[in-house]
């Protein structure tokens, strides 16, 4: 049986990377594709497709968020994630939220088909650099960290303030309005009761949250 594959992601030439690989792989077909969050969700209403292979950073909604309206429209819908952060607190939300695979750009060609078909068949799919990393955490201290109170929203705004975007930038890039920003910057503080975006900086170097050279 073919398996119907959707692909979004913001950059054409990862799209054409992932077609190229799906479509030289026996058993699958690419049924449509996307390049960011309302596109994706129109592509999920209108496309009859087992499995949706999803970035993580796009315009608009987030990763995370978009994982949830994908299931919330078609539950059967399995989601592989496939994206640039290789920390385990984005696996760990994206499952969360209804993902049944995690999977890093630099993974192998071989990678990517395995894990496809794995998650199309009922399964879930993680790396075994990841599944390390889950591991190690759970022997880490259970006290809840500051950031681990941040909602999945908070949590990508912090992100971008980390990675040296003005107020404006994150607004652009998530669509919201610079006040919304604002908002979220402040429940940020509080949360993790930080002074200054100095500070969150300095938090997330301390305790190896984001790869330096992540794409944002």
């Amino acid at each position: 049986m073919t398996i119907k594959v959707l692909i979004a992601d913001d950059h054409a030439l990862v799209r054409d990377g992932l077609r190229h690989i799906l479509t030289n792989a026996s058993g699958f077909e690419v049924a449509g594709e996307a390049c960011d969050g309302a596109s994706t969700i129109a592509l999920v209403r209108s496309t009859d497709a087992q499995v949706l292979v999803l970035d993580l950073s796009m315009p608009g909604r987030t990763g995370v968020e978009l994982i949830k309206q994908v299931k919330e429209e078609k539950p059967a819908m399995r989601i592989l994630v496939l994206t640039m952060h290789a920390e385990h607190q984005y696996a760990a939300r994206a499952f969360k939220a209804g993902a049944s695979g995690y999977l890093t750009k630099e993974s192998a060609s071989a990678e990517l088909v395995a894990a496809v078909s794995k998650v199309a068949a009922g399964g879930v799919y993680v790396s075994l650099a990841m599944a390390e990393r889950f591991a190690q955490s759970l022997t880490e201290s259970t006290d809840a960290l500051p950031h681990q109170r941040l909602s999945d929203r908070e949590f990508e705004v912090f992100r971008r303030i980390c990675a040296g975007e003005t107020i404006t930038q994150i607004g652009e890039a998530l669509c919201v309005s610079v006040k919304t920003v604002s908002t979220y910057k402040a429940r940020i503080f509080e949360k993790m009761q930080m002074p200054h975006e100095a500070a969150l900086v300095r938090y997330s170097m301390r305790h190896k949250l984001f790869d330096d050279n992540e794409e944002v």
